[in-house]
């Protein structure tokens, strides 16, 4: 009977009505004329009649019935009322016939208040219907600080139509408009509309099936986490069951992303505690381990595949019959990075190794899936608890690097190719730019980037007189060049080589292994859940250097060999200040020098820098996809800033 059901609605609004007391809540629904009454209105938009989804509905327009309601919508009159009466009425409509009349409401801020209908919201939240029609009115407020999320949707809503997400964070509806592959200005098909109403509703029904509501996290933040780590694609497709089945598995994924960047950076190997990586592989070396390493391109094709390829052997001889490795090559999609980790883990490899950022999403999407087996990709500063990161201090070489090339430059112009904009390569050339500074003062270096459309940076370097230049770190087996490393290059095109930095993965995955089998796993004091853990090595921990030429002169030489020395027990930092950027800003103080965070993470170019960064359509297709992972981006003025991705920074160096 309806009053039987109203009965069982009247005790959720009284249990939501006490417990608003007890925190010191207002209890009953948000009246919308008190609002606006102390609110600058910019003005009124007819919307139309549409559906919207009653979570956000959240109040009533005029103070009348307010108080006939708790703040969850639940009635709070007694049973015998006229109000209970015609409560249990439209109950009944709503089971025989369903309701079809509009409602009339407010959307003000992005939440519904309601005019006309307040019984038939009642009883549609009761049986958690998840939305229906109104008439809508917007109230648009003035344009401020804190209005300014609001435009942010108003901009989304303008192309989409959709009221099915609403987010707590700036930046997140052009995120969401990006993992669905929308360009600025696109406006949804009917398709599009319909596709992300069936995902937020399948993902609503979900997020309250696996308990999401006892986590502090909006459902629409959750649900533009989950899609940044399975794709917009898949969890389109995806069902309410698999999306529960998946949160269930992930919540701290979402949590520690829904709080910001939670990371354990481990600077150096012998900072490592044991963890729980030891329930999986047990104290001392096991009898056999299988590890399996997984690339993009070839080896033959890609230095930097080729660098972790001569990683993988070198850990076969170090550990030579203890471990056994496999390499899965050609892993440049997300569905290939996955069909190799399946194969990975059904041949057994309790150890997975993922050597381009690209790749993960996938692998946090892996390690769900597969709980016992432990997976390491090489990023920085992802902040994800199922997997850990490694990455090398690359910058410390770069900046041994620019104090090599203006200690043998008898000019004051160096020359720097890089690929793309992303973190870690903005470190490599400023440290390679003051490190030249330290031994010439009027140094200025030359920037040229290798990916972008239509520039051939070599050319360009040629034709600016350009002779000492660094360029990319290691050779490409299949087209060999001696352009790598920091070079001579005379007038007559003959090249002089005359140092290259190292990226030794070998030590790097050797002192990985050593402390699984110690029994002392890089995740720190982290406990799986509540930090992200990335290892960032340098050459303090031995696993990156920089070879010279034997030519080099003595004194270059044991200039640099100082410098290394110095750098490795820690007692000389290259981003020492002070330091000052391109647009004359001091970004470290005198005496002072840059943090971890502020190395990994920077987005700026050294005021002796002669270029600029590239804006993410002047690179090439592929440079773009790099970059849409852990690429920054230039502001109208001019003025570099961080981009954000899964939400939180991402940082990398240079893979090619």
């Amino acid at each position: 009977m309806a009053i039987n059901d109203y009965a069982a609605a009247l005790k959720q609004g009284r249990r939501s009505y006490r417990a608003a007391l007890a925190k010191g809540e207002y209890p009953y629904l948000p009246v919308l004329d008190e609002m606006i009454s102390y609110t600058e209105v910019a003005s009124f938009e007819n919307l139309g009649i549409m559906d919207i989804p009653l979570s956000k509905i959240v109040g009533t327009k005029t103070v009348g019935r307010s108080n006939a309601f708790a703040n969850n919508f639940m009635p709070l009159l007694p049973e015998e009322s006229e109000f209970g009466n015609k409560w249990a009425a439209v109950y009944n409509h709503q089971i025989n016939d369903g309701i079809n009349d509009p409602i009339i409401a407010f959307e003000f801020m992005n939440q519904f208040y309601v005019q006309e209908g307040n019984k038939r919201v009642s009883v549609m939240k009761y049986l958690k219907t998840y939305s229906l029609a109104a008439s809508v009115t917007r109230v648009i407020p003035k344009k401020s600080e804190e209005t300014r999320l609001y435009y942010e949707f108003l901009d989304f809503y303008e192309v989409s139509h959709s009221y099915d997400v609403c987010f707590y964070k700036e930046g997140s509806y052009q995120k969401l408009l990006k993992y669905m592959g929308k360009k600025e200005g696109e406006v949804f098909s009917d398709d599009d509309r319909m596709n992300l109403h069936s995902a937020c509703y399948n993902f609503e029904l979900a997020f309250h099936k696996a308990n999401g509501e006892k986590l502090d996290i909006n459902v629409s933040d959750a649900f533009l986490i989950y899609v940044g780590i399975y794709g917009y694609q898949k969890v389109v497709s995806q069902t309410e069951q698999e999306m529960s089945r998946a949160l269930l598995k992930m919540w701290t994924e979402i949590t520690l992303a829904d709080q910001g960047s939670q990371v354990e950076l481990v600077q150096n190997p012998e900072n490592v505690k044991a963890t729980l990586l030891n329930k999986l592989i047990p104290l001392g070396i096991p009898d056999s381990l299988k590890i399996a390493f997984i690339y993009t391109k070839t080896t033959e094709t890609s230095s930097w595949a080729y660098a972790h390829e001569l990683g993988r052997l070198y850990l076969e001889q170090v550990f030579a019959g203890k471990i056994e490795t496999m390499a899965f090559e050609n892993a440049d999609t997300e569905a290939e990075v996955e069909k190799a980790i399946d194969q990975a883990v059904e041949t057994g490899c309790e150890l997975i190794f993922t050597t381009a950022t690209q790749m993960i999403n996938q692998s946090v999407r892996s390690a769900i899936q597969y709980p016992k087996v432990k997976i390491y990709n090489c990023s920085i500063m992802m902040s994800y608890s199922s997997i850990c990161t490694y990455y090398a201090r690359m910058y410390e070489s770069k900046f041994l690097m620019g104090a090599i090339a203006a200690a043998l430059s008898r000019t004051d112009r160096l020359g720097y190719l890089a690929d793309y904009p992303i973190y870690g390569t903005l470190a490599n050339i400023n440290a390679f730019a003051l490190g030249a500074k330290m031994i010439n003062p009027y140094v200025k270096i030359h920037l040229e980037w290798t990916k972008v459309k239509e520039n051939d940076a070599r050319e360009r370097l040629k034709q600016e007189g350009i002779v000492f230049v660094s360029d990319s770190d290691m050779i490409t087996p299949k087209n060999a060049s001696r352009e790598y490393g920091l070079y001579a290059k005379k007038e007559d095109g003959t090249l002089e080589n005359l140092a290259t930095p190292i990226w030794d993965w070998g030590k790097f995955y050797e002192r990985i292994i050593k402390n699984i089998f110690s029994g002392g796993s890089t995740e720190s004091d982290a406990q799986k859940g509540k930090k992200a853990v990335n290892y960032w090595w340098g050459m303090s921990a031995d696993v990156i250097d920089v070879i010279c030429s034997k030519s080099m002169p003595s004194g270059t030489a044991g200039l640099i060999e100082l410098l290394k020395s110095s750098i490795r027990s820690g007692a000389f930092q290259p981003f020492c200040g002070p330091i000052y950027s391109q647009n004359g800003v001091l970004q470290c103080e005198k005496g002072e020098s840059l943090g971890a965070d502020e190395i990994i993470t920077m987005d700026w170019l050294a005021e002796n820098v002669i270029g600029r960064i590239p804006e993410v359509d002047e690179l090439t297709e592929e440079a773009q996809k790099l970059v849409e992972f852990q690429g920054i981006k230039v502001d109208e003025s001019g003025t570099e800033k961080n981009t954000v991705k899964n939400g939180q920074s991402d940082a990398a160096g240079g893979q090619e």
